[in-house]
């Protein structure tokens, strides 16, 4: 079996704590690599909020055309809300996928969109915003995948070290 890869593409991000909160996603669910386009998270930067400090394991890095910065033998995913997108609880993640998310305040355009491989959209009543959805796609690609390094490691290697709290037996 292949390693699994997962890269994460961001249109024009314009919160700060969104695209923090991106990296902490990127942090929990083991994802490579996380790309952005645009000025508005350059120009707000300073407002950063990566609280676990991925971006220290993470690169995020900054280029002109996402489509660009796709490594080869990468399948392209499109998370749009849209007609036609395949729901995720549907899909089937690739292996090796790069991910790319629209805008919060837009969504992608029609060249992201025909470079894609797949475009999925996550059921909801309403939309999400730019965090919660790469929350919700990394998880379930996680939960779809067997024999995840995640899944392996022992809850207190993954949990915030000021969380002790326990399951008692109650079988007693």
């Amino acid at each position: 079996m292949s390693e699994s890869i997962a890269y994460i593409g961001l249109v024009n991000p314009k919160s700060p704590e969104n695209v923090g909160m991106v990296m902490r996603a990127a942090g929990c669910y083991a994802a490579s690599k996380v790309f952005y386009t645009g000025e508005r998270f350059n120009r707000a930067r300073k407002f950063f909020t990566d609280t676990k400090n991925a971006h220290e394991k993470i690169p995020l890095q900054a280029t002109d055309n996402l489509l660009t910065s796709v490594p080869a033998n990468v399948k392209i995913v499109g998370v749009e809300l849209i007609e036609g997108a395949t729901p995720l609880i549907q899909f089937e993640h690739p292996e090796c996928a790069y991910y790319i998310f629209g805008p919060e305040d837009g969504s992608l355009t029609q060249t992201v969109l025909d470079a894609c491989d797949y475009v999925v959209y996550i059921p909801t009543i309403g939309c999400m915003n730019l965090a919660a959805t790469v929350n919700v796609v990394l998880y379930d690609r996680l939960a779809k995948s067997v024999g995840n390094i995640i899944e392996e490691r022992p809850i207190s290697k993954n949990r915030d070290t000021n969380s002790r709290a326990m399951i008692k037996d109650k079988s007693s």
